[in-house]
């Protein structure tokens, strides 16, 4: 199976956001090369929110390009077999913590959000990711830091998607 047919089976299992799960499988649709940072159009991305449930907290980074605190993730690439293996590969990559496990249950969320030219949007597939006790995370080259926030200090750092993405993710816990 190739990752865009694993794409389009892991958007038509998702249960809510239905309008927005829709213009997902319609964007899908109208462009084969849609899970590829080369579809200018738009393209599908993986997320994971890393938590530490023990705690009481979550693994932001703060997006070297961006300059936003945001959950890992990033660009699908040709050796990721699943959209889940692609949001695992990123939140291993970001957080630099080996042992990390997808929540069960599929994507916790949908968010799409509109990106600079030359692309114009990015079909996020959000999944959260559990850290291992005792797990220490490692700067990559793709953030300019990385830090553990309490989940109630989230809202005052990070926008409205990851506080979202929190709330959805807390209440599958």
């Amino acid at each position: 199976m190739s990752l865009y047919d694993d794409a389009v089976l892991v958007l038509k299992g998702y249960e809510g956001q239905d309008a927005l799960r829709q213009s997902y499988l319609d964007h899908l649709a109208a462009h084969p090369d849609g899970m590829w940072k080369a579809c200018h159009a738009g393209h599908v991305t993986a997320s994971a929110l890393v938590l530490d449930p023990e705690r009481g907290r979550v693994l932001l980074t703060l997006h070297r390009k961006l300059r936003m605190w945001l959950q890992m993730g990033g660009h699908c690439e040709p050796g990721d077999a699943t959209v889940a293996a692609a949001a695992l590969r990123e939140a291993t990559e970001e957080s630099g913590m080996a042992g990390l496990t997808l929540l069960p249950g599929g994507p916790v969320r949908l968010d799409r959000h509109p990106i600079p030219s030359p692309c114009h949007w990015h079909y996020d597939v959000q999944y959260a990711a559990l850290a291992p006790s005792g797990a220490v995370a490692a700067i990559s080259d793709e953030s300019l830091d990385l830090r553990w926030f309490p989940y109630d200090e989230v809202a005052s750092v990070a926008d409205e998607s990851v506080v979202r993405l929190l709330d959805a993710t807390r209440a599958r816990l």
